[in-house]
């Protein structure tokens, strides 16, 4: 392999693979062409400039790191998303090529070179997704999205679906440019046989695409500082066992990564492995011992927590499906307080009953604390209970439960005191996510307050993009009012529209289906949830049915969060 040279040069003879240990492929799809926030998009969209530019220097697809494992054989360090899309790409224009005619011999040769010598297949993804990779990209063999288990295998999909869709539209001559521009794009290679080297280069080396995480970084600080200061004897011993971590870890990201980054896991796991949610710069503070005579033990017992905490985060992501108690605690936010709390329960065995109820309560806090929006710090009330916190969730619920209810001036920022009065007030649109979360609450109480009837708790990602009605509509420009709504004055303009008696829960095409319609024609169609089947009883939608039903909602809220 060359150090200066083309994109087929750099495959042509060799065989590439991207180790366990590196992330999976990551590179997203936008919902639009022109989504610059999305990789793929921009290397589609990348090659097209370069081609309606006429440029006649090659296509440069940057520098890529790599370290010998074999003859002809190379592991990938740095430039795997790129090189991964490549060839998701690749596979697409071969496949469109094929549609429009036959491949000539020197095309043969390139997919040959690039793609698959007979049953040798020149490029290898992680080893969890690489099945996938060949059924849906390259052998095209599996056609269907069914059974695909991990994130980065869904991306890889995605990708290839893109790349297919885009090509679909594209005539013969635009697809052998796009080929030609690929295979003969330039690159730059490095090759090293020691991965003490390899690592050492990454660690300072910025990635073309998606910059490396703190995760990736600290992983290859890692395995860098077991080369220079680990026994010699153990050295092998030791990366490999910082390397299956790793692999667990990456594996578990694509559980996880929907509702939390990597890199916050990062600081999550610091602040259990320390014991304090105080802890927050997770690069400083690793440096920091990384720096001391002890680093092995401290990699070796650090990286197993952070395998513990993407594992148990795993779990809290699959209990979350089942249990409205926890979904309600990850919707309000404040993870920097609820994830090291739960990541301390799951692996200090703590029951999923025993979970559910601590997610209810640190879940009711955080969202009175989103609700008053007072400026004092929650992590200094509860990072006592969290430092004592092993078996027993008594102690968090005590503390969280005398908070709510306290009037000693430190602690008395979360109580009903200081609840009432946002809560009675007008809500601005800034504040309707709240407000959906507290109607999905009020929903599912109602629910358990008809508990004969045998109805389960709703899941509030069983609404269909839930959005928050005004039962009497706002008006804009001079729009006149429909029938059935109180008359629109000053005093119900001001305390009425905006409150939280106004506000009905809905699904987004129920809501865009409805309008501003008639009050009468709107209430026809309130008949899924229980708060709706509320307002079946009135008749018209006045300042006194409005009132009623704050009411009931405020007192729901003081006396159920």
């Amino acid at each position: 392999m060359e150090a200066s040279s083309t994109i087929s040069g750099m495959m042509r003879g060799n065989r590439i693979f991207v180790p366990d240990y590196q992330r999976a492929f990551s590179w997203e799809t936008g919902k639009k062409d022109n989504d610059s926030k999305k990789q793929v998009n921009t290397f589609l969209a990348d090659l097209e400039d370069y081609l309606k530019n006429e440029v006649e220097t090659p296509y440069y697809f940057g520098h890529f790191l790599y370290e010998q494992k074999d003859e002809n054989v190379y592991a990938i360090i740095d430039g795997q998303q790129r090189l991964t899309t490549i060839i998701i790409f690749l596979c697409a224009l071969f496949n469109r090529l094929k549609e429009l005619r036959e491949l000539s011999e020197d095309e043969c040769d390139l997919y040959e070179d690039m793609i698959k010598r007979r049953s040798t297949y020149k490029f290898s993804t992680v080893h969890y997704d690489n099945q996938l990779f060949r059924d849906y990209v390259i052998d095209t063999v599996k056609k269907d999205h069914y059974g695909i288990e991990t994130s980065s295998g869904k991306r890889i999909v995605a990708a290839y679906d893109y790349f297919v869709e885009k090509l679909s539209s594209m005539e013969l001559d635009k697809i052998e440019a796009l080929l030609n521009a690929v295979t003969s794009s330039s690159c730059t290679t490095h090759i090293v046989k020691s991965e003490a080297e390899a690592i050492q280069m990454f660690i300072f080396q910025n990635n073309r695409g998606k910059r490396p995480s703190h995760l990736e970084v600290i992983k290859a600080q890692f395995m860098h500082n077991i080369h220079i200061y680990g026994d010699a004897i153990e050295i092998d011993v030791l990366i490999e066992q910082v390397k299956a971590r790793f692999e667990n870890i990456y594996r578990h990201i694509s559980d996880i990564e929907d509702f939390v980054d990597e890199d916050a896991v990062l600081t999550h796991t610091l602040r259990v492995y320390f014991n304090s949610l105080w802890e927050w710069n997770a690069t400083e503070r690793i440096n920091s011992e990384l720096g001391k005579p002890s680093c092995i033990d401290f990699i070796l017992n650090f990286t197993l927590a952070l395998e513990r905490s993407f594992n148990n985060l795993s779990r809290l992501n699959d209990d979350c499906k089942d249990d409205v108690n926890i979904e309600a605690a990850l919707l309000c936010g404040r993870y920097d307080i609820i994830l090291p709390f739960f990541i301390k329960a799951y692996s200090n065995g703590v029951t999923l009953e025993n979970i559910s109820k601590l997610a209810k309560s640190l879940g009711d806090l955080t969202l009175r604390d989103a609700i008053i929006k007072r400026r004092a710090d929650l992590r200094s009330r509860l990072d006592d209970v969290f430092k004592s916190f092993e078996s027993s969730v008594d102690p968090i619920i005590e503390r969280i439960e005398w908070m709510k209810t306290t009037d000693n001036w430190r602690w008395s920022y979360w109580n009903n005191n200081s609840l009432r009065p946002v809560i009675e007030s007008n809500w601005s649109s800034n504040d309707h996510w709240i407000a959906k979360i507290i109607l999905w609450k009020y929903e599912n109480y109602l629910i358990s307050d008809e508990g004969k009837s045998g109805y389960s708790p709703i899941k509030y990602r069983s609404i269909l993009n839930p959005h928050l009605e005004h039962i009497a509509p706002q008006t804009e420009n001079g729009e006149k009012e429909a029938s059935g709504y109180d008359a629109y004055d000053e005093e119900f303009r001001e305390e009425y529209l905006l409150c939280l008696g106004n506000f009905l829960l809905l699904s987004a095409p129920h809501n865009e289906s409805i309008g501003n319609k008639p009050f009468a024609l709107k209430r026809s169609t309130y008949n899924q949830l229980k708060q709706q089947r509320e307002i079946q009883i009135m008749t018209e939608q006045d300042r006194e049915k409005i009132a009623q039903r704050k009411e009931s909602i405020v007192n729901f809220i003081l006396k159920q969060l």
